[in-house]
């Protein structure tokens, strides 16, 4: 486990919830590499009111990060400070409406295809594909086999930093390939997809393509972070990181995949220091080899081991 952030603010100088909030909780549980340190506080409200509450009453200089499934991240070893927020199973439900799929900021993507299938609803199969959450997707404009979130979003209903309740429709997202310019802090809370109108029989064979070829190319069932490296125009990151000789290239307990050269793997014992680290020695390669500077699709958040040590002494 990694280093504690610390909860230097005590529970009585923070909002008052009615969800759950826990000081220095660890986050490897909680993330597919299963790596990193703790939150200094883990916020799981119990509904919006509660979460739009907790931020509107929160310190502003205290920061807020959303965590969602915790597949495309890596928390590094010296902690996330300040709120990580949490959404529960509250958070984690889906309506069918005709075309429109109501979904919660929790919901799986595996939920929200499965619904969309029995009620009819085509168009939101790679969804299926995707091991996230609504609310990543939707910040993140996820997307797999061809297609993306921004295709099918009508809007969504954010709670921003400030607290504040905001409605926003897909143009108000400035998407573009797995990037919004939702602010820093804003968590997505629900979100409303539009499909077409579909057999169920054929939606479900779709959403059966799409999981076989995730299961041959994919390593599913290592602890993994999904994509590391966004594709470059015109190029597959994968077929990049092969040809700069990366493949099976470790380092410390991590490891580039043997099966799909653009996820990493935890062998077991890496650090996310090992992880990230491994991440930079091959984008030096790529760009030694190629010219091409692979940009990191998976997120990095939280501090470095030394740098907690260093605050924490510091604050002594």
């Amino acid at each position: 486990m990694g280093q504690a952030v610390g909860a230097e603010v005590s529970v009585a100088l923070l909002p008052k919830v009615r969800g759950k909030l826990t000081p220095d909780a660890p986050l490897a549980p909680l993330v597919w590499f299963k790596s990193g340190g703790t939150a200094q506080w883990l916020f799981e409200p119990a509904d919006v009111e509660d979460l739009s509450a907790f931020l509107s009453g929160l310190d502003s200089n205290m920061p807020v990060m959303a965590l969602g499934l915790g597949s495309n991240l890596i928390v590094r070893d010296g902690g996330v400070p300040g709120v990580v927020v949490r959404l529960g199973k509250s958070f984690a439900k889906v309506f069918a409406d005709g075309l429109t799929l109501r979904c919660g900021g929790g919901a799986s993507g595996i939920l929200v295809s499965s619904i969309a299938r029995d009620a009819g609803i085509a168009g939101v199969e790679f969804l299926r594909s995707i091991p996230g959450t609504v609310g990543g997707f939707v910040r993140m404009n996820g997307g797999a086999y061809g297609r993306e979130t921004a295709e099918v979003l009508v809007e969504c209903e954010v709670v921003l930093r400030s607290g504040e309740r905001r409605a926003l429709s897909v143009d108000e997202l400035g998407y573009s390939y797995r990037h919004s310019t939702l602010p820093e802090g804003a968590v997505v809370v629900s979100a409303t997809f539009r499909g077409e109108a579909g057999d169920p029989a054929a939606i479900q064979a779709e959403m059966d393509r799409i999981a076989a070829a995730r299961e041959e190319s994919q390593p599913l069932r290592s602890k993994t972070g999904g994509s590391t490296f966004k594709n470059p125009p015109g190029e597959k990151a994968w077929a990049l990181v092969d040809a700069a000789g990366c493949r099976g290239m470790k380092r410390g307990g991590a490891q580039v995949s043997e099966k799909h050269t653009n996820f990493l793997l935890n062998l077991g014992g890496a650090t996310s220091a090992d992880i990230e680290g491994l991440g930079e020695d091959v984008r030096a390669k790529v760009k030694a080899h190629s010219g091409v500077e692979l940009e990191w699709e998976i997120q990095r958040v939280g501090m470095f081991a030394d740098d907690a040590r260093e605050s924490v002494g510091s604050s002594k």
